[in-house]
């Protein structure tokens, strides 16, 4: 059994059960609770794998990753502004996604890139910012991923903006 996506199925069914935030249980593997990373998680459909949810840091914001999966899982679940809520009944239908994110780093030369193997990020100086995880169905260009990106953050491809590249540990519910 996958560490992270069994910590983030668990912090799910207590939160849409009974309201309760997980505490990281402290037997989980050290690298949970003593690595601190930016974590995405991701929320799937098993049926036809379409996106139901997906919330994320691309810094650490938590004291370590168990406590970002927890915060992210329940985040994925309740507040992604394209979903309504998931329900509880619907968690057997998911499948859970975690990546766990490397640090970001500028990069000066798109020929840098590769959507299959790195994410982007694109920030501006005003501070508008957007993300793409890398590996994705259907992004299959660099200026495909950065357009992507850009329109998250509102971003017009003419303005100026730096890229930042990052790589990810996915771990997928088996």
């Amino acid at each position: 059994m996958n560490h992270y996506t069994q910590l983030a199925r668990h912090a799910l069914e207590s939160y849409l059960s009974e309201r309760e935030i997980i505490k990281p249980a402290k037997d989980l593997a050290p690298e949970l609770l003593k690595n601190k990373a930016g974590v995405f998680v991701s929320l799937h459909k098993r049926k036809g794998h379409s996106l139901r949810g997906c919330i994320g840091t691309f810094l650490p914001t938590e004291k370590n990753i168990a406590t970002e999966i927890i915060r992210n899982a329940i985040a994925a679940a309740t507040q992604d502004p394209r979903f309504e809520p998931v329900d509880f009944e619907e968690l057997p239908d998911l499948e859970i996604h975690v990546d766990v994110l490397t640090a970001p780093e500028l990069v000066k030369d798109v020929e840098d890139l590769n959507p299959r193997q790195y994410g982007v990020i694109v920030k501006t100086r005003d501070g508008r910012t957007g993300l793409l995880l890398p590996d994705l169905e259907g992004v299959n260009s660099v200026r495909q991923q950065i357009g992507i990106a850009c329109e998250k953050a509102d971003i017009y491809e003419d303005e100026d903006f730096a890229v930042y590249r990052f790589e990810v540990e996915r771990h997928k519910e088996e």
